[in-house]
C-alpha cells in the first residue's frame, strides 16, 4: 500500500481548545470538518495521548481556531509540540474568548461546539460537536496542511491522524539542518552554522542546539 495516497487529501491546520477546570488548554489538529449544516455539526478527530482528549470529555465543548496563512507559525509549534499537562499554552499566544470558549486571537475564524455524540477508534476520539457560534476574525487564506508542509516547511506531530513517516529515498545534495522537536527544515541563504545563538525555531521556538544536521 502506498500510504502516500493519503497526502493527496486535503487538510487544513487548526487549534483545538477547550476549558481544563477554568484554565484554557489545546492542540493543533488537522482533521476538521462539517457533518451537516442543519443542524451546523462539526466533527474533530483527537489522538487519545493528548490531553485536550481528555479536557472534552470532561468539559463537553471544544472550539476550532481555523490558522490561517498569515497566523504566526510558533502557534503550530506551541499547540502541537508542547503538552498541556505541563504546559499553560494559551500564556505564550494572544487568546479571545468567543462564545464563552477560548480561541487564537489570530485565527481567521473560529467556530464553538457542544459535543453531542462521539466515536472511538484504536488511537483517536471522533467527536461530533453542534455548532454554536461561529465568526470571521480577520481576512486571510485558511491555511492548508500543504502551505504548512511546503511552504513553513513543517511536520505532523506524531498524534495526529495524518502522520506519516518520513521515508528516505536518497541521500541529500546539500546538508540540512532539522529541528529534533517539531522537523522543521532550515533551508535559509544564511549557512546554519553562522546563525545567531539565539536563533529560535520559528514553528517551535526552541533554541538553535536542538537542531541536528542530516
Amino acid at each position: 500500500m502506498n500510504k502516500n495516497a493519503f497526502r493527496q487529501l486535503s487538510y487544513g491546520v487548526y487549534v483545538v481548545s477547550t476549558w481544563d477546570n477554568g484554565r484554557p488548554t489545546g492542540c493543533t489538529a488537522n482533521s476538521a470538518m462539517q457533518i451537516t449544516s442543519n443542524p451546523a455539526t462539526i466533527a474533530v478527530s483527537i489522538n487519545h495521548d493528548n490531553y485536550t482528549n481528555k479536557c472534552i470529555q470532561e468539559s463537553g465543548r471544544f472550539a476550532i481556531s481555523i490558522l490561517g496563512e498569515n497566523s504566526a507559525p510558533s502557534t503550530i509549534g506551541v499547540f502541537g509540540f508542547k503538552s498541556g499537562r505541563d504546559n499553560n499554552k494559551f500564556d505564550e499566544v494572544e487568546m479571545a474568548v468567543k462564545g464563552y470558549m477560548p480561541v487564537i486571537a489570530d485565527a481567521c475564524a473560529y467556530i464553538t461546539c457542544e459535543v453531542v455524540d462521539k466515536m472511538e477508534t484504536s488511537t483517536h476520539t471522533v467527536f461530533l460537536g453542534k455548532v454554536l457560534d461561529a465568526d470571521i476574525l480577520k481576512a486571510d487564506d485558511p491555511m492548508t496542511y500543504a502551505y504548512y508542509h511546503n511552504v513553513i516547511k513543517g511536520k505532523s506531530p506524531k498524534n495526529a491522524p495524518t502522520y506519516i513517516a518520513e521515508e528516505v529515498t536518497e541521500a541529500p545534495a546539500k546538508e540540512k539542518y532539522v529541528c529534533s522537536v517539531c522537523g522543521y527544515e532550515y533551508d535559509g541563504e544564511v549557512p546554519f552554522e553562522e546563525l545567531p545563538e539565539d536563533y529560535k525555531c520559528p514553528v517551535c521556538k526552541q533554541p538553535k542546539s536542538v537542531f541536528v544536521k542530516k
